[in-house]
């Protein structure tokens, strides 16, 4: 399947349904495929994309489409990440928060103890989610700069 088929088949998927969470996972795979499209490609990296694409089976009919959708999304994400060294907006931070609070977490419970149990807990998750956010935005920025974000 090209991209610009499956550009267009998202499209009419989106029009048919009245379900937002489905309309949202076909507008995010529009989006990373119109993005993917405007990115500097060879031409053998376009036809193992396309050959993926057909691998996710996009065209077949399921009782829950989200469901299949939603896999194929993740699936196509995680492709691009692999082959290509592409990342999607918002990767890194998401990352970012889910460290930064784990680790904070830790933290607070094993040094900001000695304050009040909940408060050091709660100020070790906080300041470690804020210190994921920040490496986070580095890094995404660090993305963009070698057009690896898409």
């Amino acid at each position: 399947m090209t991209i610009k088929n499956a550009i267009n088949l998202f499209n009419r998927l989106a029009s048919e349904t009245t379900k937002k969470s489905e309309i949202k996972v076909y507008r995010d795979f529009i989006g990373i495929l119109t993005n993917v499209e405007k990115a500097n490609l060879t031409e053998s990296e376009v036809q193992s994309l396309e050959t993926e694409l057909g691998a996710f089976e996009l065209n077949s009919t399921t009782t829950n489409k989200k469901r299949h959708f939603k896999k194929a999304l993740q699936q196509l994400k995680k492709y691009l990440k692999e082959t290509f060294s592409l990342i999607t907006k918002g990767h890194y931070t998401a990352l970012g928060i889910t460290f930064g609070a784990s680790v904070g977490l830790l933290f607070g419970i094993i040094f900001l103890s000695s304050l009040q149990r909940s408060f050091g807990v709660s100020l070790g998750i906080s300041v470690g989610a804020l210190i994921g956010i920040i490496i986070a935005s580095y890094l995404e920025s660090k993305a963009k700069a070698s057009e690896n974000l898409i």
